[in-house]
């Protein structure tokens, strides 16, 4: 199988799922898989009017670039996107995507699953809180369960 190059994109602007789904599978007789993950923001029960995500543009994409290619180390993969957003994003809009393809389901699954832990751990991304009632609200801390969920993979 040949190696393949992620796909690494931060941006502002939306995405697509079907259409990033379609550009990793399209002429690939190979992938018998595609699982996805998107992350979305949540109101967290009408509190929220917005989640505002900062990153550092070179320190983000080449810490993505890094987790993806350890992602392709492990699992043989026949495609993976991974799409980040940042901006002011609104509950129930798309905040990140991955996207995993392989010959099989339990490589693309656990892909995703690996990718997702170690996004939410060492990508440089900053959450700021927008409040419904119109003021500013903390910065998102990074939480216990996520760094538990990352520590799994190390001793895969």
């Amino acid at each position: 199988m040949a190696r393949i190059t992620p796909g690494i994109r931060i941006q502002k602007a939306d995405f697509d799922v079907a259409a990033e789904i379609a550009n990793l599978t399209k002429g690939r007789a190979d992938t018998g898989a595609v699982v996805t993950f998107t992350g979305l923001c949540r109101d967290e029960g009408g509190r929220l009017a917005a989640l505002e995500l900062e990153h550092y543009p070179g320190m983000a994409g080449a810490e993505i670039r890094r987790i993806a290619e350890e992602a392709i180390a492990r699992w043989p993969l026949t495609g993976l996107v991974t799409i980040h957003r940042h901006g002011k994003i609104a509950p129930g809009e798309n905040i990140v995507l991955v996207v995993a393809t392989s010959a099989h389901r339990q490589a693309a699954f656990e892909a995703a699953n690996f990718l997702m832990d170690f996004l939410k751990t060492r990508a440089p991304f900053w959450k700021k809180e927008h409040l419904a009632g119109g003021g500013e609200g903390e910065w998102v801390e990074a939480k216990d369960v996520d760094d538990a969920a990352a520590e799994r993979w190390k001793r895969k």
